[in-house]
């Protein structure tokens, strides 16, 4: 069955607060320095770049590079597609388990769970370059692309902007525990390099090498790359509708970023599941959600509305 719409009530939300935002920071809470980095929260995404300089120990193969590369694009579509497009804004509709599988896959970015990368996004819209967006380019590049994921405030997840998608138990334990994911992948490609190094060593590839490559090397690409959306899309491009924020169209950005990059677009008409609107806009993740309901997969995509296409004047 299709996943419900209406909202979890509102007595419940003091407790599923509680269940999904293990995200307290260390130390005491203080509102007044909840913008402040939480240093001590921060260490393992340091550590994530920092085991990327372990290639030059481990080298490289194809296969490494191969499996880094499917991992980038598998999970860019599930942060696009679904994370974004799906969890943030409602844009087409699926089944429980289709949900559940991408949400797992988004889960293995390391880009947190997808309670809180929807309440996320979803207040970065009602607030887009404002002095409550957390990462506007206009507190800086730097804050813009990164530091604000590492703020206090950053790692809770508000469940008042997550109504419909809290009833789901599934989804509440990603978000708790949003660790388990990456760690599991990471597990599993050390494992399949050992396997591969001793029943198919001309592949030439063993499990550190595959577990640099495919985990740490993928996934932090992976994240700067999504997080371009941030700190460029809101200050290099082109502007076809005059929104309220400073967002714009990076075609560079769009192959990037599976179509992330029509930004604009998406800042005029959001509710798209569609941000390249017109043919020579590539949108990867368009065409890939295109497949899935082919595939009866997923349906009812929202399609850009006439009127948005005469308003930008083609």
């Amino acid at each position: 069955m299709p996943p419900q719409s209406e909202s979890v009530s509102a007595p419940r939300i003091g407790a599923l607060r509680r269940w999904i935002d293990t995200s307290e920071p260390s130390g005491p809470v203080d509102p007044a320095n909840d913008d402040r980095i939480d240093w001590l929260r921060a260490l393992p995404f340091a550590g994530m770049h920092v085991a990327c300089l372990w290639v030059f120990q481990v080298g490289v193969s194809a296969t490494a590079l191969w499996v880094a590369l499917a991992l980038y694009a598998l999970r860019m579509f599930a942060i696009t597609g679904f994370y974004h497009r799906y969890f943030s804004h409602r844009a087409f509709r699926t089944s429980r388990p289709v949900q559940f599988a991408f949400a797992v896959i988004g889960a293995s970015s390391v880009q947190r769970g997808p309670l809180w990368w929807a309440a996320h996004h979803r207040h970065h819209h009602v607030h887009a370059d404002t002095a409550a967006d957390p990462h506007t380019p206009r507190k800086g590049f730097w804050r813009s692309h990164a530091g604000w994921f590492l703020t206090r405030a950053g790692f809770r997840t508000d469940p008042k902007r997550i109504g419909d998608l809290l009833k789901f138990p599934e989804l509440r334990w990603l978000d708790r525990y949003d660790t388990a994911i990456p760690v599991l992948l990471a597990a599993l490609l050390f494992g399949a390099g050992m396997a591969l190094e001793r029943w198919a060593p001309g592949l030439g590839t063993n499990g550190p090498q595959l577990l640099v490559w495919g985990f740490f090397v993928s996934t932090v690409v992976l994240f700067h790359a999504t997080v371009t959306i941030n700190s460029l899309a809101h200050r290099w491009g082109r502007r076809r509708f005059a929104t309220r924020d400073d967002s714009r169209n990076n075609p560079w950005l769009a192959l990037l970023t599976f179509g992330e990059g029509w930004h604009n677009n998406h800042h005029f008409f959001p509710g798209s599941a569609r941000q390249g609107f017109f043919w020579w806009e590539f949108d990867l993740t368009w065409y890939g959600l295109r497949l899935l309901q082919a595939l009866g997969l997923v349906r009812d995509l929202k399609p850009v509305p006439a009127w948005v296409l005469a308003k930008a004047g083609h």
